[in-house]
């Protein structure tokens, strides 16, 4: 909040640009007395990428499918803990959307960022969790993590054994992490084209298509005013996910 006020209220020259993640459209909602808005205060120029959600669980726990945490959570309300890597993040969210779809009760852990809540994963301290894909693939591939499900439509190309929430049986359980980057309202057009330009081209290098596809990592260009309807979209799915979930901050 404290930073995206700052980049709210820069010149907006295109100098000062902010990198936001879709946990910034959550808190719009669930951080109702913000000192700015972010269809009010900002402009879309690019995203950067997309990822899937992956539901990973320590394999020393016996949970070897989703059917088996829902199994659990149901018979014992409370048994099973799920960590976050903060209150209010996307993670967060999908882990209440999660209890709300499955009608089962977790206890909700949030922790300062993914790194410490994978450890506690690893440590066995925590039975549950919803990471961002590129983060907790090397966990999976090097079998220190179990992914049980993708939130996304399509499985992952790099986890294509993984099933999506879709084929468990719940088809509106559709979540993807995002990252993007916004200027300050009344950034002049062209200096916002120049600069989605710039996006474009870096992202369509080899490269950088090779490092996305290695980590897990979507990349899909769209033009500046698209990421403007997108914002938009997502602020009003996750109030919409929120309220019916009756998700608060602690």
């Amino acid at each position: 909040v404290i930073g995206t006020d700052l980049a709210a209220k820069a010149a907006p020259d295109g100098y000062t640009l902010l990198l936001m993640s879709n946990t910034q459209t959550v808190n719009e909602t669930l951080i109702p007395n913000k000192p700015y808005g972010l269809m009010k205060d900002f402009v879309g120029v690019a995203p950067i990428n997309y990822s899937d959600l992956v539901l990973v669980v320590n394999p020393t726990k016996g949970l070897n499918t989703l059917a088996d945490v829902i199994r659990v959570a149901k018979a014992q309300p409370g048994k099973l803990n799920y960590a976050s890597s903060g209150p209010g993040t996307p993670y967060h969210m999908a882990g209440e959307l999660f209890k709300s779809m499955t009608g089962t009760f977790m206890v909700h852990f949030p922790y300062r960022g993914s790194g410490p809540a994978l450890l506690d994963m690893l440590s066995g301290n925590m039975d549950v969790m919803f990471d961002n894909l590129p983060s907790a693939l090397g966990l999976i591939n090097s079998g220190k993590l179990k992914a049980l499900a993708v939130t996304t439509p399509q499985r992952s190309s790099v986890l294509p054994q993984v099933p999506t929430m879709a084929e468990a049986g719940y088809p509106n359980f559709d979540l993807e992490s995002w990252v993007a980057l916004y200027a300050p309202s009344g950034t002049p057009t062209a200096v916002i084209n120049q600069l989605a330009d710039a996006v474009k081209r870096s992202l369509d290098m080899p490269e950088s298509k090779q490092r996305a596809d290695a980590a897990g990592i979507e990349v899909r260009f769209v033009a500046p005013a698209e990421m403007n309807k997108i914002l938009d979209r997502d602020i009003a799915d996750w109030t919409q996910a929120i309220k019916a979930a009756n998700i608060q901050l602690d």
